[in-house]
């Protein structure tokens, strides 16, 4: 998925606990990259499926179809663990992360290894404070 200006504007900071808006922002959009890069090869990495559904739907994304579905092109993203079509506020990110905590380690979405673990690494980097980024960053180099 391609990230315009529009979409990092959409980034609200107090969905953003632990972690600054530009963090999360560079992320967001290195997980992307590497998203497109295995949908190229026809590939999925569904830890990194996990890591971009939080994402999307901390930054209020407008995620686009493959093709027009009953006329529209896309939806606003929808929280990735309970699929719920809501907004973000805070009271919904800690509920989220409270089902992303207690799935872990003890169930699998089905067809999607690694999902519901790509999820609650990037609620802990974003809402828990873990420090510890759900994918490896490279960092922006100047020349």
């Amino acid at each position: 998925m391609e990230l315009m200006g529009r979409d990092f504007d959409r980034i609200r900071r107090e969905h953003l606990r632990g972690v600054k808006v530009t963090e999360f922002a560079h992320l967001w959009w290195q997980a992307e990259q590497r998203g497109d890069a295995l949908r190229a090869e026809d590939q999925v990495d569904w830890y990194l499926v996990g890591v971009l559904a939080a994402c999307r739907w901390i930054a209020n994304a407008w995620v686009p179809y493959d093709g027009p579905i009953d006329g529209r092109n896309g939806e606003m993203a929808k929280t990735p663990l309970t699929l719920k079509s809501a907004w973000v506020i805070e009271e919904l990110i800690e509920e989220e992360t409270l089902y992303a905590e207690r799935l872990v380690g003890r169930w699998e979405w089905p067809g999607r290894p690694g999902y519901v673990e790509g999820v609650a690494a990037t609620f802990a980097w974003t809402w828990r404070r873990s420090g510890v980024p759900p994918i490896q960053v490279e960092q922006a180099h100047a020349s």
